[in-house]
């Protein structure tokens, strides 16, 4: 998969291809039934497959401090995408100018210059341009107009409700991880490169990877059972504190904190891809040291009684 970075990038790519546009946030099961479709138009004209996302996402850009807390960071998605089998992501800048852009500009300067769009598939609540005018309906008179086909992609429901990047942050808010799977299509997921960290838990015989999270909030918050998979393909089993950690000095932004059972060795600048399995409970703050010692060994024992359960599914 080829990432090509915002519009200034755009001269150097010389296919026809067909597209979809889009956050993807999660890349859940509705986001998927979009990519199936378009790996499928994308075999029947024989060309390859384009994604465009956006960076930041428009809500993060407008309402920063109430936009959506993001299921998937940008390096999250596009491994996603990759595997999904997309063979270019477009990932633009959201800027003041992006903003202004106007739907016939987008397709025009986007999609017919830039990408020389064939087909387009789209989700089907899909708006785009500053006047919010760009919906299927604008880009059929569109495509009819610069030579390429649109094909919305029908609600995808789970149990009779539509499926969508907020009915998965809905479930993992309520530590649903069951629903949060069977939306995502796979457990969900945390990835990220092992920092240094305050060496606190070596101090209280609990020592924890510090997972790099690179983001201020993440969906969920507590203390989980989870499954940490190493760069080497090796699968452990720990408990994981999500959060600011009230406890101990606190930055106010979110950490990730990882204790593997029965694990020894030095994980330091590696990949830890984190799967949530269960909530043991909520974070809190602890009045001494020594009751935070207790509770970090309690939430140990759970994990490993625990994990039996997990492990035989």
């Amino acid at each position: 998969m080829q990432l090509i970075r915002g519009l200034q990038n755009l001269h150097n790519f010389h296919h026809e291809c067909v597209a979809t546009i889009g956050n993807f946030d999660g890349l859940h099961i509705g986001h998927q039934a979009i990519l199936l479709r378009l790996k499928e138009s994308a075999a029947l004209l024989n060309l390859p497959t384009c994604v465009i996302i956006f960076e930041p996402q428009p809500r993060e850009f407008f309402n920063p401090e109430t936009a959506p807390i993001r299921l998937t960071r940008l390096r999250e998605k596009l491994e996603l995408l990759q595997q999904a089998g997309i063979d270019y992501v477009l990932c633009l800048h959201f800027n003041k100018r992006l903003r202004q852009l106007s739907a016939d500009d987008f397709v025009q300067q986007i999609l017919v210059q830039g990408l020389h769009v064939k087909h387009l598939q789209i989700g089907d609540d899909f708006r785009f341009g500053c006047d919010r005018s760009g919906d299927f309906a604008f880009l059929q008179q569109q495509g009819e107009c610069f030579g390429f086909t649109v094909e919305p992609t029908g609600t995808i429901e789970l149990d009779g409700v539509r499926v969508s990047s907020t009915r998965v942050r809905d479930a993992l808010a309520q530590s649903d991880f069951a629903l949060a799977q069977r939306l995502l299509g796979r457990p969900y997921s945390i990835t990220g490169r092992v920092l240094y960290g305050q060496q606190l838990g070596r101090t209280i015989n609990a020592p924890t990877a510090n997972v790099q999270l690179k983001r201020h909030k993440a969906p969920v918050c507590g203390v989980f059972l989870i499954k940490a998979t190493l760069v080497n393909g090796k699968v452990i089993p720990g408990v994981a504190n999500l959060g600011v950690r009230p406890s101990v000095k606190s930055d106010g932004k979110a950490h990730l904190e990882v204790h593997l059972l029965d694990f020894s060795g030095n994980l330091y600048g590696q990949p830890l891809h984190v799967e949530f399995l269960q909530k043991i409970r909520d974070e809190k703050r602890f009045a001494s040291l020594a009751e935070l010692q207790e509770a970090i060994a309690a939430d140990i024992a759970y994990g490993r009684y625990h994990w039996q359960h997990f492990h035989t599914l």
